[in-house]
């Protein structure tokens, strides 16, 4: 260390140093007397600035300052799925045994549990020419997931030495590889990466296959592809962190990364209370079992805070390139943005609109662009899907975070107040919100679900929109002065609201539902519309048509037909047949009376 590196400002996160040693933009350094964790983000002559990723409390100028050499990495492999760490990959588990509580200054740990000894398939040989990204060994990190490890991307050279299989620790040699230049390198069971550079690849694929989550409202309507990019932005009490859980406990992918981003302690309490307890639908195991939580909420250190985004993107890139299909829920990127804004705001830089900083859309930009389905070095595909919640003040989706988020994902789920304060969840706006991955997607949804699938989702919206311009005239001079097929579109828009966007997340029938209910719903409810539109034509008011229950019936449907029995659908359309047939009737004889 050299002794003339020392503190000569603090302006919270922000700590001014100054010396002679060469320090480089983004290299981590230890402050203070605690060894504080930070980050160099300026050089200005030899003023040295640093963000600290710890509460910088009680550090007093002239405290020194080392330079680590090495940019903030994290430590990457078996240990992780299941874990819960703070914004900078610090096991909370092991700060509260060390610290209690609260986090204790200068803790220092490592993100791996070192001492456990994990069962290892060695997969190479001697001899074997190893590239960047190649699996050399397996291990079963827990009962869904299956740990590949791999050689670091940027490592090249033929296996000298392999170890048998066995139990191994993080730490421990299990293929020694001897490089181009003679250099003999041990490979362990752990590699170490830089937070803020995205893992290399060979290349992206196109976006053609959704990220199927069982919520209609957004799996017909608004779907997001595998390695896509979704925004959901709500006011308070929305439901952004609701809609999340039931996309991070029911979607297909593979791995979740949860990060709980400067959000409420509470919510995130109830996270990790909550995730533990709940059981993967899919396997019957423990949802942890591919879970990884990042919790950094909004009293921890605001640098953190900040770094927390990049920690849980550089876990989702390694599983995605052991060949997984990983998906982040971001809650939320509002809060992520406050803290550039509040760190910008201590470096004394020019403020842009609402005080964020100028370079905001370009760290949105770089954040959603490692979303991805990619060909991996390893030759096997993964993906990384990122659906980030926007808390906008107010509820006001023109403020900046939210417009510039707009500009980099391809999928906008609105949240609206006044659907989420009546009940209606997911509360996901059908005027407000869109998916433009609609078009890649549809030859996928003809090949598995249904040729016309599109056709018919095209025909739900239609009827969508022609309510909310109805909706309009109601207001106005009320809904009976209405001609009769305006009163219909209005009953079948109910339906659709109610029977089909509107879900149910606490009914063991109604918080999945697989694509093919998903179709057949939306196919019974237009058969009805096209059967009602016909008795219509005849002169039959809806008042009669209402009288019959058929449509409560069919808003009921979602309850009453279970998932993995379709045939169901047969008895419903047998039922509308014998209405339409029964008020047909009824009318003739009603007719033939009055004559």
């Amino acid at each position: 260390m050299n002794n003339k590196d020392i503190v000569v400002g603090v302006n919270g996160p922000v700590i001014t140093v100054r010396g002679s040693s060469q320090f480089q933009m983004l290299e981590m350094v230890l402050v203070g007397e605690h060894k504080l964790i930070g980050e160099v983000i300026s050089i200005e002559n030899e003023d040295i600035i640093v963000q600290v990723y710890e509460s910088t409390t009680g550090i007093k100028v002239g405290e020194p300052v080392i330079a680590t050499g090495e940019p903030l990495s994290l430590q990457l492999g078996p240990g992780i799925i299941g874990g819960v760490f703070d914004g900078i990959q610090r096991p909370l588990k092991k700060i509260e045994e060390m610290s209690g509580s609260f986090i204790g200054k200068g803790l220092e740990m490592e993100s791996l549990n070192t001492d456990k000894e994990w069962d290892v398939e060695i997969i190479v040989k001697e001899g074997d020419v190893l590239q960047g990204g190649d699996i050399i060994a397996n291990i079963k990190e827990t009962d869904l997931v299956i740990h590949k490890v791999m050689v670091h991307p940027y490592t090249v050279g033929t296996v000298t030495f392999t170890a048998c299989d066995g139990k191994y620790k993080v730490h421990d040699t299990i293929v020694k590889i001897k490089t181009e230049d003679d250099e003999v390198k041990e490979l362990n069971l752990i590699q170490k990466w830089p937070v803020r550079k995205a893992r290399p690849f060979n290349k992206r694929r196109r976006l053609d296959m959704p990220l199927v989550t069982g919520q209609r409202v957004i799996d017909t309507l608004f779907p997001i592809a595998k390695g896509g990019t979704a925004s959901i932005p709500g006011g308070f009490g929305t439901g952004k962190t609701m809609t999340q859980h039931q996309l991070a406990k029911w979607s297909d992918a593979d791995i979740i990364v949860y990060i709980g981003c400067g959000e409420r302690g509470n919510e995130i309490t109830e996270v990790l209370e909550d995730f533990p307890k709940l059981i993967d639908p899919k396997s019957g195991k423990p949802l942890m079992d591919r879970t990884i939580l990042i919790a950094n909420t909004s009293n921890m250190p605001v640098a953190a805070r900040e770094a927390s985004i990049y920690t849980g993107i550089t876990l989702a890139e390694y599983y995605r390139d052991m060949g997984y299909h990983v998906a982040i829920m971001a809650d939320s990127t509002s809060r992520w943005a406050e803290a550039l804004r509040e760190i910008s705001g201590r470096l004394e830089e020019m403020p842009a609109e609402e005080g964020f900083p100028a370079y905001l859309p370009s760290r949105l930009s770089q954040f959603y662009e490692r979303a991805g389905y990619v060909d991996n070095l390893n030759n096997s595909e993964g993906s990384v899907s990122i659906i980030g919640a926007v808390s906008p003040q107010g509820g006001d989706f023109s403020e900046p975070v939210t417009q510039n988020t707009k500009r980099f994902v391809r999928c906008f789920w609105g949240l609206d107040r006044q659907l989420a304060y009546s009940r209606h969840y997911p509360a996901i706006h059908w005027l407000n919100s869109y998916s433009e991955y609609t078009d890649d997607l549809e030859k996928w949804y003809e090949s598995n679900v249904a040729e016309d699938f599109f056709d018919i989702r095209t025909k739900i919206m239609s009827l969508l929109q022609e309510e909310s311009k109805l909706m309009e005239i109601v207001k106005l001079i009320g809904a009976d002065i209405l001609p009769e097929d305006q009163k219909l579109t209005l009953e079948i828009t109910k339906v659709i609201r109610l029977g089909f966007l509107q879900q149910n997340a606490f009914n063991d029938i109604d918080t999945y539902v697989p694509l093919k209910k998903q179709y057949k719903m939306m196919e019974i409810i237009l058969y009805l519309h096209e059967k009602s539109k016909k008795l219509v034509s005849r002169g039959i008011p809806m008042s009669q048509l209402r009288k019959t229950g058929i449509y409560d019936e069919l808003i009921k449907m979602k309850y009453n037909i279970s998932n993995d029995n379709l045939d169901e659908f047969n008895t419903l359309n047998e039922k509308i047949d014998n209405f339409f047939e029964d008020v047909k009737e009824s009318y003739k004889s009603f007719e033939r009376k009055k004559l």
